[in-house]
């Protein structure tokens, strides 16, 4: 071994030894990799491409920690491509055509083929997606771009078009669990060395409170490794890794998927009466600092179009749960707006009053001539009865029930059925005093 060597491999050394855990501990090669077993199983079409050597370029789209940058250098690695890497974040035109031209250099030379990993690729500006379409399209590089918000939003269609999107998903707590264990045991990159085991109530809580995040969970252990060591013990406790946790980490960008995301959970579940669910994802948003103002302005919306005339008060309560947001504001008008959710998530639903909405404006898109019958036309002003405006109105206080059978609709619209109520509810008992009043007004039936 020359000195040139034997120093090159010191210098390795001390970086590595200078990394985080998370970085020391990522896998190598595909069979190391925990998770994603719907892109690696055999037949999947990831593994079995990058399988066979023949790589092409394509987007990861997934949460933070779920294997983005490992998957890149995986690749780069099984197909014996040269690896170049560059962030969004701090590259741009200039840095990418140099990669370019050297990925170009290469190929011409030795025929090594280079992927080009490009970290956050959703926060490239449109001139820099630009610049790396030629690079793409010719084969030059191999692109990977990786980015925790939806492509479809944030990367350029002819970008997309020329890459295959794969999807990562959240590591499951026992696939965390898994890689917990693995850098528990390993004595040269893992925390092996000062640390003999982990306790199961510690490796338990660490893994489900990771959040389906590998960084985050082997960062947290790493930290745990140090209290437990520093407080004289070769075995992380609970209690280490509560510490190093600190709080659960609740993944969600305001600005990003997530918040399309989670908004559309909690909808789902007030609408699906699950008022477990309902307050779970207004949590989430919560302590993710969501603006209260629109998670109350869709209660609100919900309350008109998914609960209704079932419960004519929910519209009341959502209505008073934004006020009280807007008088007391937050931490203490969680209590009003955990209050509204758990009554919308238990109020019977019904939505006949989207179903009028829409069934409303076909009726005026279809009678765009419609006009208002004379005797329905005002009279404040003289004049108007000589017109004809007015007469024979029937003033319903006038008669029993105050109901009367006169005509309301326009010529072109008559004999519609624009709102249909539901059976649950107080809106049942409104069908039933709406039958009685379509009889008295000798109206179609509302089936």
């Amino acid at each position: 071994m020359t000195t040139g060597d034997l120093f090159g491999e010191q210098r390795a050394a001390h970086r590595r030894a200078a990394e985080p855990l998370a970085a020391r501990m990522r896998p190598r090669s595909l069979t190391e990799v925990v998770g994603q077993q719907h892109l690696l199983a055999p037949g999947a079409a990831f593994g079995e491409m990058v399988r066979a050597g023949r790589p092409v370029s394509m987007i990861l789209w997934g949460p933070p920690g779920t294997g983005k940058t490992t998957l890149a250098r995986v690749v780069a690695g099984e197909t014996s491509a040269a690896f170049e890497a560059l962030s969004a974040s701090t590259a741009g035109v200039k840095e990418v055509r140099e990669v370019l031209a050297g990925a170009g250099q290469r190929l011409e030379d030795r025929g090594q083929r280079t992927v080009l990993f490009l970290d956050e690729i959703h926060r490239f500006s449109k001139s820099q997606q630009d610049a790396l379409l030629p690079g793409v399209e010719h084969g030059t590089v191999i692109l990977i771009g990786a980015t925790t918000e939806n492509p479809f939003f944030e990367v350029n269609s002819p970008l997309i078009s020329r890459s295959t999107l794969f999807r990562l998903e959240p590591l499951a707590p026992e696939e965390v669990a898994t890689l917990v264990d693995r850098a528990v045991g390993d004595r040269e990159r893992g925390v092996g060395e000062t640390i003999s085991a982990i306790d199961g109530e510690a490796r338990t809580l660490l893994a489900e409170r990771a959040g389906g995040d590998a960084r985050l969970a082997l960062n947290a252990l790493e930290v745990a490794a140090l209290l437990a060591s520093g407080r004289g013990r070769q075995v992380i406790n609970p209690a280490d890794v509560e510490e190093a946790l600190q709080r659960r980490v609740v993944r969600y960008d305001k600005a990003g998927d997530q918040h399309y995301d989670v908004i559309s959970a909690f909808i789902k579940s007030l609408r699906g009466s699950d008022p477990d669910a309902a307050v779970y994802w207004l949590q989430t948003m919560l302590e993710a600092g969501e603006d209260p103002e629109f998670i109350a302005r869709r209660m609100v919306i919900l309350a008109s179009e998914d609960v209704g005339l079932a419960d004519p008060a929910a519209l009341g309560v959502a209505v008073a749960a934004a006020h009280a947001l807007a008088f007391v504001g937050l931490p203490e008008a969680a209590y009003a707006l955990h209050h509204a959710a758990l009554y919308l998530a238990a109020a019977p639903k019904s939505n006949s009053v989207a179903r009028a909405i829409e069934a409303a404006r076909r009726a005026v898109a279809d009678t765009p001539e419609a006009r208002v019958p004379p005797h329905l036309r005002g009279t404040g002003y003289q004049g108007a009865e000589s017109l004809g405006h007015g007469v024979g109105y029937r003033y319903p206080h006038d008669y029993p029930g105050g109901v009367v059978a006169q005509q309301y609709l326009p010529d072109a619209a008559l004999g519609q059925v624009l709102y249909r109520p539901g059976g649950t509810g107080a809106e049942a008992a409104l069908a039933e005093r709406l039958a009685e009043v379509d009889r008295e007004m000798k109206r179609p039936p509302r089936e």
